[in-house]
């Protein structure tokens, strides 16, 4: 039996968390930038311990009017600021009931930017070296974040199960047709295409090498619920859970 490691990003205040929770590996739970209250991020990692999901932060440009997902211009002390308020938050509400943090995932804009802005990049990875824990981050294979990380922050490859990829790795923006896929056989063949074959099948149909450690699926996508239980069962069909080894 082969295993893979499924995240979600939960605490944004949609109505599917719980449902999502208990088929999951991780979370990354939304710290009051584009989401969440200090009483919602309890809740949710209340609820993550319940499940035996690890539990990571995740921060974003402080914009809840877009949810995160509107590039910000900020001077940079500014931003960091932000980002290690926000991890800070989480990381004392998850001691706080017991826990603790396994990781750290920006959100939205923040997370494209620093895919390919060393500014940013830089910034996001200075925020989390705060820490003396030096949390791992969540991040794309063949991005700038991942290339400036080496050597100062354990990197774990993410890759999308429910949006679709430019051959250049980075994601079709959310504005374009198709960039969110939303059909749970769809979203199936997306996967497993990644776990059997290693390539990710672009948008143009290009396939391009990947070789992910973790795998998102979107909460905030209507049937995300439907779409997990089918992969759940279409995995072990091939003889691949979705758990922790």
């Amino acid at each position: 039996m082969k295993y893979i490691h499924v995240n979600c990003d939960l605490g944004e205040g949609g109505e599917q968390d719980d449902e999502l929770m208990p088929m999951i590996t991780a979370c990354s739970i939304a710290c009051g930038g584009h989401a969440g209250t200090l009483e919602i991020m309890h809740q949710t990692v209340a609820h993550a311990m319940k499940n035996d999901v690890e539990i990571g932060a995740h921060p974003s440009y402080p914009d809840k009017n877009n949810f995160g997902r509107i590039s910000l211009e900020m001077e940079p002390q500014d931003l960091k600021q932000s980002l290690v308020a926000q991890i800070l938050s989480l990381k004392q509400i998850a001691e706080a009931e017991g826990g603790f943090l396994s990781h750290v995932k920006p959100h939205g804009a923040l997370y494209n930017d620093a895919a390919k802005d060393e500014a940013i990049a830089n910034i996001v990875i200075d925020s989390i070296l705060e820490f003396e824990e030096k949390f791992p981050l969540f991040a794309p294979e063949n991005s700038v974040i991942a290339r400036l990380a080496k050597g100062k922050l354990p990197v774990i490859f993410e890759v999308f199960a429910d949006r679709n990829y430019m051959n250049n790795y980075q994601l079709v923006d959310r504005s374009k047709p198709g960039a969110v896929i939303t059909r749970k056989e769809e979203v199936f063949d997306h996967v497993f295409s990644m776990i059997s074959e290693g390539k990710i099948t672009c948008n143009n149909g290009v396939k391009i090498p990947c070789n992910p450690a973790t795998f998102c699926l979107h909460s905030d996508t209507p049937n995300a619920v439907e779409n997990l239980k089918f992969m759940h069962r279409k995995l072990e069909e091939k003889g691949v859970k979705i758990k922790r080894s």
